[in-house]
């Protein structure tokens, strides 16, 4: 069967565009919030904060279920067929690990708040409020919804989750600091906006649902992957996958605050914040990807799939390139004007994050591939290898050279991690002779 991919990259670049305008707008919003807190608590008052919020959300994303792949790779055909018991059982049961796996966070988050607060760099006085901030991991995981929306092509939905909870930590944020208020009142605002995330996400997908009806004849008994072959080991293995991934963000921010204290911490995640912002034109490819891989995946076209990771791959490496330059001429003093002087010293750590993440859309389409063709577990054994690697000189990295040492240790990360997707997807190609090789679809 021949699919054209013409369509299919205009239909990723224009969801891809749907996402950039929200994604845009909570772009500023959040470097504003960001900026409001560094002005009100100062660096270590936000070293703070940042740092109960990267606990918070490594909680929550290391026990959280990605399953939103799950509703792509299990719910595409179903949904596609019109056989709707068969797509309802996919949500049931995805809904399942997302309920779980909050509790789950919840409770090693507030335990953890409490009995490793000095470790983690807050003080025991601050612990009950970090605990109490480990409530909002509940809200963390709105998985399901993020699938459905992304299967029913709703980007311009997606677009609008992340300017909501940016638009809530802002208000609260200016409100806090014209009272000048202390750093639990920060936190209090950082969930609501976690929360207000989480609520939206669920009334449009439960929308969506009902629209299409899907919600008539709900029922919430009956097996949980009947009919879903290997459910529960692609469901771990997308899993573990994410949680590896979050080593690479939330952890090294932990560890820069555990050795150098909350003020290095805030100038790496200040720059982080800005790094992101840069490339995240370059990354909103992925999430328009997954959905037009899983749908090809479902119709036999695997060569085609190929052709369109070849292209979103070279795309969106061009664009990420162009804003490493960008980065390097104009990031400094952007982030002088934004964050103001005293996070002047973040300009070196930020064009590292750059660089790391521009390597890592270089090697964008590569895991989607993986993981829609049924080789999530390669994805990540690669992951497990390079982070266990990253993670072992992290620590005398960051006392050697501080948070540049890590930005730098990031980018050769980034660069294994590439190479290993690279070669996992190689050798399934020669195992899997319908799947045309990458340099052949170029």
């Amino acid at each position: 069967m021949q699919i054209p991919t013409t369509g299919l990259l205009r239909r990723v670049l224009t969801n891809t565009g749907v996402l950039l305008g929200g994604r845009v707008v909570n772009a500023v919003i959040s470097l504003a919030y960001m900026a409001v807190a560094a002005r009100a608590l100062g660096a270590s008052g936000l070293g703070v904060l940042v740092l109960i919020n990267a606990f918070a959300q490594l909680m929550g994303d290391a026990v959280k279920f990605q399953s939103w792949q799950t509703v792509l790779n299990y719910g595409a055909a179903p949904f596609a067929e019109g056989r709707k018991a068969d797509f309802q059982r996919v949500v049931r049961f995805t809904v399942f690990l997302d309920i779980v796996s909050g509790l789950v966070g919840v409770v090693l988050g507030i335990a953890g708040a409490i009995v490793f607060d000095e470790e983690l760099g807050w003080t025991v006085a601050q612990a009950p409020a970090a605990a109490l901030y480990a409530l909002s991991i509940i809200a963390m995981a709105p998985a399901t919804p993020l699938g459905l929306l992304r299967l029913f092509n709703r980007f311009d939905l997606m677009s609008a989750q992340f300017a909501i909870q940016s638009a809530v930590r802002l208000a609260g944020g200016l409100i806090a600091w014209w009272m000048n208020a202390p750093l639990e009142a920060f936190l209090l605002v950082w969930a609501a906006g976690t929360v207000a995330q989480f609520v939206y996400l669920a009334i449009v997908s439960v929308r969506e649902m009902a629209q299409r009806n899907l919600l008539s004849d709900w029922s919430w008994k009956g097996p949980l992957t009947a009919g879903m072959p290997g459910a529960w080991r692609f469901a771990w293995a997308t899993n573990f996958s994410a949680t590896v991934d979050v080593m690479f963000t939330h952890v090294v921010t932990l560890v820069i605050g555990a050795v150098m204290g909350p003020a290095p911490a805030a100038l790496w995640r200040v720059g982080r914040q800005v790094a992101d912002a840069l490339a995240k034109p370059a990354k909103l490819l992925i999430p328009a990807l997954y959905p037009e891989l899983a749908r090809l995946r479902a119709a036999k076209g695997e060569a085609a799939m190929t052709k369109l990771a070849v292209q979103v791959g070279l795309l969106g490496g061009g664009i990420a390139t162009l804003l490493l330059v960008v980065t390097i001429f104009a990031g400094g003093p952007i982030l002088t004007i934004v964050m103001g002087p005293a996070f002047a010293d973040a300009e070196e750590v930020m064009v590292w994050q750059v660089a790391a993440a521009v390597v890592a859309i270089w090697a964008l389409p590569l895991e989607p591939m993986l993981v829609s063709l049924g080789q999530a577990g390669a994805a990540l054994r690669v992951r497990l290898g390079v982070c266990v690697l990253y993670l072992g000189l992290l620590v005398p990295v960051v006392r050697a050279w501080g948070p540049n040492g890590a930005g730098a240790a990031l980018v050769g990360a980034g660069i294994l991690m590439g190479l290993g997707m690279l070669w996992a997807l190689r050798r399934g190609q020669r195992l899997n002779p319908e799947i045309k090789p990458l340099d052949s679809a170029v």
